[in-house]
């Protein structure tokens, strides 16, 4: 029986761990986190204290594709999320009716998901990969180095296993790097001599995120789609397990005028001037407004010129590429990248390192990181947006795939087929390419969005907005 070693106890690591022990692997999940921050006492008293994962306050979601995937594949995890509170959601039930878009449909179940927040999600797959055959999981252990071994691999370092703070050494046939987006292993293999090469972007989104709950139990009304763009903000809606909501607005990394919305007041007020997402501040609030920089989107590439630059450890999810926060897609890749694994590890196993690694990086790269390239190329052309409506200019370019996403904002109620088309991409249940090939589509957004205005939905422009946040 094959022993895994999983490093990271988040949503990713634990179903990566999951689906391995359902294979006849012997999984060993280490967190440098301790154990009781995933217990019911601390997740419902309030006490989200996870260091180790700067974005454990703010909006997550599990995308319809990855719960979809969930609960085929770990049926369990799935029915524990439900029973510990998480809400069924369907992302797009706040446009039925709204514009041109018409009732439900036929199929629109595809958009279904539950709904819950982080520290839930957390404290459910937790319990679950606790009670599952075959798993160990160990809190509070944070790995400071890598084991090498006599590998097989013509030079190439293969570790064996890892060494804690502790002084303890722990081997594995197979190490899996599920730290997330601050993960320190590719720091660690450059001491070795084996780093994966890397791309970064210069600068990244901050989100100020508050929670709220219902007084009476009732949710805000859905609005027609959880993300708005807006003149230099964004507004990103949630529901949340039980009767909990969250309300995130995300701006520039660069923006410093719009850092004053670290302060409960300012943030109200200006979360206050955009109607369509203003009745979700009709609640009590749960949390200060919790802010978080640092979300550059980074990748990892540990495959240089055909050759792995390591053999014995992967990484999955955010440890190999971290995606824009705002769109939700860090759980469903970090699925999709688990099942990858899997698959990898059925064909060659363990005991065939350059073939697994090489294998591995050919599916990852083929089917993951054009998600990554695409959230990358909207980070770059949003980002230089803010920056020219700072500069009080309007921004243009050539990008036609960047020109096309904004006319579907400004259209996307303007038609059934075009609404569904864009929510199957938004939900990761089909990717741009394919959706956009479709028939007559394209011809359609453009007739559509011929005369659009760049923000369709009401809220301030950038003199407003700074008005707004320096009013007493």
């Amino acid at each position: 029986m094959p022993h895994t070693l999983v490093l990271g106890a988040g949503p990713v690591g634990l179903v990566t761990a999951m689906l391995l022990a359902a294979d006849g692997h012997r999984v060993t999940v280490l967190d440098r986190d301790p154990a009781d921050s995933r217990t019911t006492a601390a997740v419902f008293g309030g006490e989200w204290k996870r260091p180790g994962v700067a974005q454990f306050g703010h909006t997550h979601i599990f995308m319809p594709a990855g719960y979809q995937t969930l609960a085929r594949e770990l049926p369990g995890a799935a029915a524990r999320l439900l029973a510990v509170g998480g809400r069924p959601h369907n992302m797009i039930e706040g446009a039925f009716g709204a514009g041109e878009v018409g009732e439900r449909q036929e199929g629109d179940e595809r958009f279904e998901t539950v709904a819950a927040r982080r520290p839930v999600l957390e404290m459910a797959l937790f319990a679950e990969a606790r009670e599952t055959p075959g798993i160990t999981v160990r809190c509070d252990v944070k790995v400071t180095g890598l084991v090498t071994g006599d590998a097989r691999t013509l030079g190439t370092p293969h570790v064996v296993g890892v060494t804690t703070r502790n002084g303890e050494t722990i081997t594995a046939d197979l190490v899996v790097d599920a730290t997330g987006r601050s993960t320190r292993i590719p720091a660690l293999l450059a001491d070795l001599g084996a780093a994966p090469t890397s791309q970064h972007a210069a600068v990244g989104f901050r989100y100020y995120t508050r929670y709220f709950r219902s007084e009476h139990g009732d949710l805000p009304a859905q609005p027609t789609w959880p993300i708005f763009h807006y003149n230099s903000i964004s507004a990103i809606t949630a529901p949340g397990d039980h009767d909990t909501w969250s309300l995130t607005l995300v701006t520039s990394g660069r923006d410093q005028q719009l850092r004053a919305l670290k302060d409960p007041n300012v943030w109200t007020r200006v979360a206050a001037s955009y109607p369509d997402v203003s009745h979700w501040l009709a609640g009590e609030p749960i949390t200060d407004v919790n802010a978080m920089g640092g979300t550059e989107s980074k990748h990892w590439t540990y495959t240089v010129d055909g050759t792995p630059v390591v053999t014995g450890l992967v990484a999955v999810g955010d440890s190999w590429a971290t995606t824009n926060p705002q769109f939700g897609m860090g759980m469903t890749v970090g699925v999709r990248h688990a099942l990858l694994l899997r698959e990898s590890l059925r064909k060659f196993g363990a005991d065939n390192p350059i073939e697994l690694a090489l294998h591995f990086d050919r599916d990852t790269k083929e089917l993951l990181e054009p998600i990554w390239s695409g959230s990358l190329n909207w980070d770059e052309h949003r980002l230089a947006e803010i920056d020219a409506e700072i500069r009080g200019e309007r921004y243009t370019t050539d990008d036609d795939d960047w020109n096309l996403r904004s006319m579907l904002d400004a259209v996307r109620l303007r038609d059934p087929h075009v609404l569904r088309s864009y929510a199957e991409v938004g939900c990761m249940l089909a990717g741009p390419a394919e959706v956009l090939a479709r028939p007559g589509l394209v011809e359609r957004i453009i007739e559509l969005g011929a005369n659009a205005p760049r923000y369709p939905y009401p809220g301030p422009d950038r003199t407003q907005l700074l008005e707004i946040i320096e009013a007493n």
